[in-house]
């Protein structure tokens, strides 16, 4: 049997995570996914990270499929920034709704009302997959989107 978790970070997760941030560079993602480096120095940090934010990793054994977050807590907003990355490999098999479910859940535990996420306007599979759970669309100042979804 195989088992797919969900799960926050842990030291022994840093290296998948950083072949996984690799594996997103090298498909070109980062121009589209970029909360903050993707690098192997910031795959250690979010494995120990111990703020109010949320970091989880998709793994099936130590490969990481997808990785989820929930950001803003720490600087005090009420509306968390949600955002998502699918490993190149396994797009198109349900793990990007998976982790946006696991999200929204995860929100609605901490107490928020709300998530907020942004997207680029040409980012059509996205797009879709928002619009089908349920996050108005607006248009931002730099002619990305913003999308809110209430919990």
């Amino acid at each position: 049997m195989r088992i797919v978790e969900l799960r926050e970070g842990g030291a022994a997760l840093a290296a998948p995570l950083a072949e996984f941030f690799r594996r997103v560079k090298e498909a070109g993602d980062e121009a589209r996914f970029h909360p903050h480096p993707l690098t192997p120095e910031e795959a250690e940090r979010r494995v120990r990270y111990e703020g109010r934010d949320l970091y989880y990793a998709l793994t099936d054994g130590d490969r990481v499929l997808g990785y989820g977050m929930l950001r803003g807590w720490d600087e005090g907003y009420a509306v968390p920034s949600l955002g998502i990355a699918v490993h190149p490999d396994e797009r198109g098999r349900g793990l990007a709704r998976l982790l946006m479910l696991f999200l929204h859940g995860a929100a609605r535990k901490r107490g928020a009302e709300r998530v907020r996420l942004t997207v680029d306007t040409d980012n059509d599979a996205a797009l879709r997959l928002y619009r089908e759970l349920g996050y108005a669309m607006q248009a931002m100042e730099d002619g990305r989107l913003e999308g809110i979804l209430r919990l």
